[in-house]
C-alpha cells in the first residue's frame, strides 16, 4: 500500500482530488491496483476504459467501469486528454494524448528501455504507425523511463519488427523443404538467447508467423504436435502450434 500513501501525499501537496481513473488495458499490472485506490478514496470519480470484446473485463470489487469509445476526450482544469484505441499489446489497449503538450501516455505499446509483448502483431504495427502520425513531443510509457526522442524510438520499434520478419522469411526459405515449428525458428534466429527466454522468443515468432499468414507470405500445414505458446497477461498457456513453410 506504499503507492496509496504516495498518491495521498501528492494529492495533498498539489491541493487536488481524483476526477477519473483511466485504465489503458486489462492486464493485471495495470488494473490490479484500482480496487486499492477505490477502497482508499471515497470520492465521486469514475474508472474508465475501453471495453474488451473477446472476453469480459477483469471485475472490480468496489466500483464498476465506465466504458468509453475511441477518441473520447477527458477535460480537467488546465489539461485535455484524448484517448485512442491502440491495439496489439492487447485488444483493448489505449493510449492517451495530452493535447496541450502533444505528449503521449503509451501504456504498454511503447516501453522505456525494452520492447513489449504482443497479442496481435498486425494490429500492433498499425498502432506504432498511429503513434508516429501523432508526432508526440514526448512519450510517458507504462514501464521504464520517459522517452524524449519519440520519432527515433518508435521508428526503431518498427525497424526491429521488420528486421525480425525478414529473418523469419529467410529462415523458412532456407528450409523450404522442411516444415518448421516456431521453436525451430527460435533456435536459428535467436542465437545465444538463454533457454529461459526462449518461450518469450517463441511467442514473438508465432505473432510474426500469424501476421505473415494474414499477408499470404507463408503457409501453415496440418499440425503434427501440440507446442504453441501464447501469453495471457502474465501467464503462459500451452496451446496448439502449426507447422509453417514459405
Amino acid at each position: 500500500m506504499e503507492y496509496i500513501k504516495e498518491l495521498k501525499a501528492a494529492l495533498e501537496k498539489f491541493a487536488v482530488s481524483l476526477q477519473e481513473i483511466i485504465v489503458t488495458h486489462w492486464h493485471p499490472d495495470h488494473v490490479g491496483g484500482v480496487d486499492d485506490i477505490c477502497s482508499s478514496f471515497n470520492e465521486g470519480y469514475k474508472v474508465s476504459k475501453l471495453k474488451r470484446l473477446s472476453e469480459a473485463d477483469v471485475p472490480l470489487k468496489n466500483t464498476d467501469y465506465t466504458f468509453i469509445k475511441d477518441q473520447h476526450v477527458f477535460h480537467t482544469e488546465g489539461a485535455t486528454l484524448r484517448l485512442y484505441h491502440n491495439p496489439g499489446h492487447s485488444e483493448d489497449h489505449t493510449i492517451l494524448q495530452l493535447v496541450e503538450e502533444n505528449a503521449i501516455f503509451s501504456g504498454d505499446t511503447i516501453l522505456g528501455g525494452s520492447t513489449t509483448t504482443v497479442e496481435d502483431l498486425t494490429s500492433y504495427m498499425q498502432s506504432l504507425k498511429q503513434i508516429l502520425d501523432l508526432n508526440p513531443s514526448v512519450i510517458y510509457p507504462g514501464h521504464g523511463f520517459v522517452i524524449d526522442n519519440p520519432k527515433e524510438t518508435v521508428g526503431g520499434y518498427i525497424e526491429h519488427r521488420n528486421k525480425r520478419e525478414s529473418q523469419i522469411i529467410q529462415c523458412l526459405t532456407d528450409h523450404r523443404d522442411t516444415p518448421m515449428e516456431p521453436m525451430d525458428i527460435v533456435k536459428i534466429i535467436y542465437v545465444g538467447v538463454p533457454e529461459a527466454l526462449q518461450i518469450s522468443a517463441a511467442n514473438n515468432v508465432i505473432q510474426h508467423l500469424l501476421k505473415l499468414q494474414k499477408d499470404q507470405k507463408v503457409d501453415h500445414l496440418t499440425p503434427l504436435k501440440a507446442a504453441a505458446l501464447y501469453f495471457t497477461g502474465c501467464e503462459v498457456v500451452i496451446s496448439t502450434v502449426l507447422l509453417y513453410r514459405h
